[in-house]
């Protein structure tokens, strides 16, 4: 019973542990790519969290590339998804105040669920969805309906650097957090055949590999990488703060309920706006803490709800 009391435990906690180190990613990145490409950590972080699970799976589990072989449309539809995501929030984050970035992109993976449960994919959510959990959503999107106010009108704790640019990293976050959030249900069809995060993890970036590099390769702007000293502190940066909390989640996905993912996941603002109150190019916004906090009380409701 203890062991799987414990085993119960450990997705939702993996999940935490992937949603407190994302305060520490974005706001870290958020000042890095001023002034590196974004294409760049891209390239650096995925490239390493491939090699790194593409190895420790050859070496444990040589099994797990052939159950792949298996499931090629699905590892497909997880590539496809995950590189339209990071590349969508990483621009997301180049413009825009961290907090509020995390908080609509989070913010679309319940969303997402409850709108693919009501078309009839039951697969995202198995559960009925009752009315106050409804309602608890339409509260959740009208909270990302502020912040995107909050943006648009200036009142962010980074101000509007241009219009036209926050209002497409606006548009392109709630792409996302979308494209995201079904990547996560692929990863979690192929955890259900039996088939490890580590496995899932070596093969999800390919794509958005040869993206960053033909990014990198055709692109007018510099890397920004002045020499082998940035060279190696992006990469512990990138290793640390996303390639294994990135794998947390992973793991945390094959032992948790999509819908528990992304509630647990969207407690990550909090935590991101208290942290970039540090950061020189922020000052403290009250509209912003104010959608942040409606946001975090109806994710909390809507949790409540459906448990």
């Amino acid at each position: 019973m203890k062991n799987t009391a414990t085993a119960n435990l450990s997705g939702p906690l993996l999940v935490l542990t992937f949603c407190l180190s994302q305060a520490f990613r974005d706001v870290y990145f958020a000042g890095v790519f001023q002034g590196v490409d974004f294409f760049s950590i891209i390239l650096l972080a995925f490239l390493l969290s491939t090699v790194i699970f593409g190895v420790l799976t050859a070496i444990r589990a040589p099994a797990e590339f052939t159950k792949l072989r298996h499931h090629v449309s699905t590892v497909l539809g997880m590539n496809v998804t995950t590189a339209v995501a990071w590349t969508c929030y990483f621009f997301a984050l180049t413009h825009l105040e961290p907090s509020i970035v995390n908080t609509v992109h989070s913010g679309m993976g319940p969303l997402t669920i409850v709108g693919l449960a009501a078309l009839g994919i039951q697969r995202a959510n198995r559960e009925a969805v009752g009315p106050l959990e409804y309602g608890c959503y339409a509260g959740i999107a009208l909270s990302l309906a502020g912040l995107w106010w909050v943006v648009l009108s200036g009142n962010s704790g980074l101000g509007v650097e241009s219009l036209a640019r926050s209002l497409v990293g606006l548009a392109l976050l709630v792409v996302s957090g979308s494209s995201i959030t079904v990547s996560l249900l692929y990863s979690k069809r192929l955890h259900d055949h039996g088939i490890h995060a580590e496995a899932v993890t070596a093969v999800r970036y390919v794509l958005i590999i040869v993206l960053a590099a033909c990014a990198m390769a055709i692109g007018s702007r510099p890397s920004g990488i002045g020499g082998v000293g940035d060279l190696v502190t992006l990469s512990l940066a990138a290793t640390v703060l996303i390639v294994l909390p990135s794998f947390a989640l992973q793991a945390g996905v094959a032992r948790t309920t999509p819908l528990t993912t992304h509630v647990i996941r969207s407690l990550g603002p909090v935590c991101i706006f208290a942290l970039e109150q540090l950061d020189h190019r922020m000052t403290y916004s009250a509209p912003t803490l104010l959608c942040i906090v409606a946001y975090s009380v109806f994710v909390i409701g809507g949790n409540a709800a459906h448990g």
